[in-house]
């Protein structure tokens, strides 16, 4: 009874130790059973370093010494694994073995088993995916009764003479099954509950970050402006119930919502250095108060008493301005909170990048637009100019015609605002033009329509199908002796279990060359436009049969009129 009495005692500063210990990052590693190479190392030093501890805090009893060193190996299999189990075992035995003594042999192999033992119930449970129940204090306790066991009979196998190890047995048994497994529960109960703690934080953390994620989603992409800020402050100051939330640019803030909201304006100048020295360093500065001072840069009276201040960094690490997280006086930075805010300026980074991105592509469309209306116009002015004036004095009535088509034409192009329209209005834009092309060639070319009704109301970019209707004219049917015709067909096809679209303009010539791969300017920016609009799979295709046809034809997917607006 006594020497339980003194293990127990060596097990209470043993435990002490894991306690601290538990209270530092050394201990998260083996909160998890991941098998990473990292989490392995951490569980081999660790329980090397309890099984060590473990042998001296033991004591000294027939030449031998009963100890906890059999806590570090079991659960350095448990957690590790058997490799991690069995490295483990074999450190704290060698060490064992230059103690000493008649069972220093038989502890070198009990030590090392005990460590093996661990690892196999370990591959037990991971193989069977039950890996929470090795957290289970009940189980250490059984598998350190077990191993205590084991000890026991490889003590009286190996250690000589006999009788006296039959002794020793007889003596440190019970004692050390009873103290070892009962330590061994305590310690995978600390490991248990700083677990729980951290999944709990986890779970904090994540569902916050979602939701505030899932609320802000695409409302930076318009514009870092006020508007903008204002809504997602307003959201981080709900999901995060700090003091208030302030977000700014390089020179002034932006948005304000909560506690200093009446003194702290959007559009004034930023006034606070901390927030000036955040923006000139790129660096995270937290102002708790204690550490770090806090006053309030505008009002004297100002209830906030600590300040998180985090820059929004581009790509390439320039500063794009600041989020900023308050508490009051008296009301310290959650860690969940301070944790949370750096992840949130990574999310409104990206946010702001995205917008920057998105505007970017708006502006590069818009050009790429103007840019296929002036390759059109000059070209068609200049024919469309010449066929008028050949006609106007034999037929007034038709150049005046020519001349209201011509007008038309150039007011739709006019509009360059407009991104997509209907197929009927993009088919209206391209009779304008045919009138013209028509009065040219006179009674060499015959344009036929053959577009099914249902497609009428099917929204496109605009300035889609005239690219291709000139395309035809210009490098096909003008180069043709005999009469030249072209057919603007429109279908729906189910391919792959999707709808899809097919505008097609088809030539009579036949002299495109699938060398040139789509080299034209006008089809490439055509083509470019719909992969933007609907993704890489679709956009134009271009075919031939030599000496008879020509086939342009788009591919997008079918869209219900109903289900998309037109974009003016």
């Amino acid at each position: 009874m006594e020497l339980i009495f003194s293990l127990l005692q060596q097990l209470s500063v043993y435990v002490v130790i894991a306690y601290l210990l538990s209270k530092t990052p050394l201990f998260m590693p083996i909160t998890t059973v991941s098998g990473h190479l990292s989490q392995r190392i951490a569980c081999y030093i660790l329980f090397s370093s309890f099984c060590i501890l473990g042998t001296y805090f033991g004591l000294a009893i027939e030449n031998a010494i009963a100890n906890t060193r059999a806590i570090g190996a079991v659960m350095g299999g448990l957690l590790g694994g058997p490799l991690v189990g069995l490295a483990v075992g074999f450190t704290g035995g060698i060490h064992r073995y230059t103690m000493g003594g008649f069972t220093d042999v038989a502890c070198t192999f009990s030590t090392t088993a005990e460590g093996l033992l661990g690892g196999l119930i370990h591959s037990y449970y991971v193989r069977r995916g039950l890996v929470d129940r090795i957290f289970k204090p009940s189980v250490v306790y059984i598998t350190l009764l077990l191993a205590e066991m084991m000890q026991m009979v490889i003590i009286l196998i190996v250690a000589k003479p006999f009788d006296q190890a039959l002794h020793l047995v007889q003596a440190i048994a019970l004692p050390m099954m009873i103290a070892n497994s009962l330590g061994g529960a305590i310690f995978m109960s600390m490991i248990q509950d700083r677990k729980a703690i951290y999944e709990k934080y986890s779970a904090a953390f994540s569902s916050k970050a979602m939701t505030i994620a899932e609320r802000s989603v695409g409302i930076l992409n318009t514009g870092f402006n006020i508007e903008n800020t204002q809504k997602i402050a307003r959201i981080i100051y709900e999901e995060t119930g700090v003091g208030a939330v302030s977000i700014t640019d390089r020179e002034k803030i932006l948005a304000f919502i909560g506690i200093g909201d009446d003194h702290h304006l959007p559009g004034t100048q930023i006034s606070s250095d901390y927030t000036k020295e955040a923006i000139e360093k790129g660096e995270l500065i937290y102002a708790d108060g204690y550490e770090l001072s806090y006053q309030c840069s505008i009002s004297d009276k100002c209830k906030l008493g600590s300040s998180l201040i985090i820059p929004l960094l581009d790509t390439e690490g320039v500063v794009l301005g600041t989020v900023k997280l308050y508490e009051p006086k008296q009301k310290l930075f959650s860690s969940v909170n301070r944790s949370l805010g750096e992840g949130l300026a990574k999310l409104l980074s990206n946010q702001i990048l995205v917008g920057r991105y998105t505007e970017q592509q708006t502006l590069l469309t818009q050009a790429e637009l103007r840019l296929l209306q002036a390759q059109v116009n000059p070209h068609f002015l200049f024919n469309a100019l010449n066929t008028i004036s050949a006609i106007i004095r034999r037929d007034p009535d038709k150049a005046r015609e020519l001349i209201q088509h011509l007008s038309q034409f150039f007011r739709r192009n006019l509009k360059s605002n407009i991104k997509a329209v209907s197929i009927s209005e993009e088919l209206a834009h391209i009779r304008s033009y045919l009138e013209v092309e028509l009065a040219r060639f006179s009674d060499r070319l015959e344009v036929k329509f053959l577009v099914d009704d249902e497609l009428l109301d099917v929204i496109v970019p605009t300035f889609t199908l005239q690219p291709l209707v000139e395309n035809a004219i210009k490098h096909g049917t003008s180069n043709l002796l005999e009469n030249g015709v072209i057919e603007i067909r429109g279908c729906i096809k189910n391919q792959l279990g999707k709808s899809l679209v097919h505008l097609a303009v088809v030539d009579n010539a036949g002299t495109y060359s699938p060398k040139d791969e789509i080299t034209g300017l006008g089809l490439q920016i055509v083509d470019k436009r719909l992969k933007n609009r609907f993704g890489e799979f679709y956009g134009l295709t271009m075919s031939c049969e030599p000496g008879i046809s020509t086939t342009a034809t788009l591919i997008f997917p079918y869209i219900k009129p109903t289900q998309e607006k037109k974009d003016v």
